[in-house]
């Protein structure tokens, strides 16, 4: 037994390799990931607690993601922090050794620096959150996760997109539940001119209120506009409030429904393009010929 001992005692003492004046033995790096391992596991612990609490407290789910993930970060960094140092090895040393290396490093993971960077800004300015409804690059999507180099985003098709940070951060991204979820619904419709302007406002503005209604968006009301005389039709316009952007396309078609069936009852008719001939008389009493000599 005690030759054994002897014999695993020497194999941890074994010099693996040297940083910055430190030597690097087995026992060294079984203490490192040790550590490492014990860090993971207490901030997963730690985030479930957090979370749990503050779930208990009535937070909201973006406010819960945000504080759990800066947590877990912290717990990370300080953990490993302790892991080199438990180890002896000098952080000012190993950061010296590795300056040339990270300079060269550091031109190629210039992009995973950025969004790192983006990450952390996100993460404590909190402008966006899980359960934030979005607008990024023409896509209409809702948080699902902030990562500290990526972002995950859900599209009304189910679809999950992974988003570098630096993207959140650098362009124009629309936040439709950063205050609020207020959103407004836009829809067009053309009527002819011969239309009973006042019938159609009337008709549109109790559908407005119904749909409106059904939603219930404090101190937001619907809205009805008449926008332009066009070359068919007298185009107006019906705005309403809704309280959950991600169900704006569904609220959109019971909206234009409502106003087809309104219209319908009310026999309104709704404009469409046309196209007008009209003949010169030459070439009428032509056609007029032409049809005598076929007949």
């Amino acid at each position: 037994m005690g030759e054994l001992l002897r014999l695993v005692g020497r194999g941890l003492d074994i010099e693996l390799f040297i940083i910055g004046g430190t030597q690097v033995r087995v026992s060294t790096f079984l203490t490192v990931i040790i550590v490492f391992v014990v860090t993971l596991w207490i901030s997963r612990i730690l985030r479930m607690l957090v979370e749990r609490a503050l779930a208990k407290r009535g937070a909201q789910p973006g406010d819960i993601g945000t504080i759990s993930g800066l947590l877990r970060y912290v717990v990370l960094v300080i953990g490993i922090g302790i892991a080199l140092d438990t180890a002896g090895i000098d952080l000012t040393a190993l950061f010296a050794a590795g300056a040339l290396f990270a300079v060269g490093l550091g031109f190629a993971m210039q992009s995973i620096a950025q969004n790192f960077v983006a990450g952390v800004i996100l993460l404590g300015e909190r402008s966006i959150k899980p359960g934030d409804i979005l607008q990024v690059e023409g896509k209409f999507v809702k948080v699902i996760d902030i990562g500290i180099r990526a972002s995950v985003a859900r599209t009304r098709d189910g679809e999950d997109l992974v988003i570098p940070n630096a993207v959140l951060i650098q362009t124009t991204v629309t936040n439709y539940t950063l205050k609020d979820s207020a959103f407004r619904i836009r829809v067009p419709v053309g009527v002819t001119y011969d239309s009973d302007m006042a019938q159609v406002k009337a008709t549109l503005t109790t559908v407005a209120e119904k749909i409106s209604a059904a939603w219930s968006v404090p101190g937001h009301d619907p809205l009805v506009v008449m926008t332009e005389f066009g070359n068919h039709a007298v185009n107006w316009e019906v705005r309403i409030w809704m309280n959950d952007p991600w169900k704006a396309l569904p609220a959109t078609s019971a909206l234009y429904e409502d106003i087809w069936w309104a219209f319908k009852e009310k026999e309104i008719v709704i404009a469409f393009p046309q196209l007008d001939v009209h003949l010169d008389p030459p070439v009428m009493d032509a056609l007029a010929r032409a049809t005598r000599q076929a007949a």
